[in-house]
């Protein structure tokens, strides 16, 4: 009982780091998008489009077959340009998914109610064996 009185502020500390390292899961960030299996049944089912918000250069190195590409720093610009129907479901993609939940905020604000995020990106889907074209 003395080691817990005279270290208290170690089990706080404790406390507090394990707290943070599970808020994610709590919050539903890590389980908040589309594995690449369910990416593939929402593209068969519900015809929908796959955004790649990746840079050019990127894009160019690799992309999920038949994505089109929306740069982030233009994604309020070009989104309802390449997206006219806001009903279409949309699968957002980067090369690792961080870049996808900003433009996924970014969908929503715009209209698009069904705009999803591939969980882990293209490096994800590539994992899943998916087709990758280059441009």
């Amino acid at each position: 009982m003395n080691f817990v009185i005279e270290n208290w502020y170690l089990i706080v500390l404790a406390l507090v780091s394990g707290a943070l390292l599970a808020w994610p899961m709590l919050s539903g960030g890590a389980a908040g998008g589309l594995s690449a299996v369910q990416a593939v049944q929402l593209i068969n089912r519900e015809k929908a489009m796959v955004v790649d918000v990746s840079e050019a250069q990127e894009f160019a190195a690799g992309h999920v077959s038949g994505s089109r590409n929306v740069p982030l720093s233009q994604f309020k610009e070009r989104l309802p340009q390449v997206v006219k129907n806001k009903a279409v479901p949309l699968v957002l993609v980067c090369a690792r998914g961080m870049r996808a939940r900003r433009a996924a905020a970014l969908a929503r604000q715009l209209g698009y109610e069904k705009a999803q995020v591939l969980s882990g990106g293209l490096h994800a889907w590539r994992e899943a064996n998916m087709p990758v074209e280059k441009a």
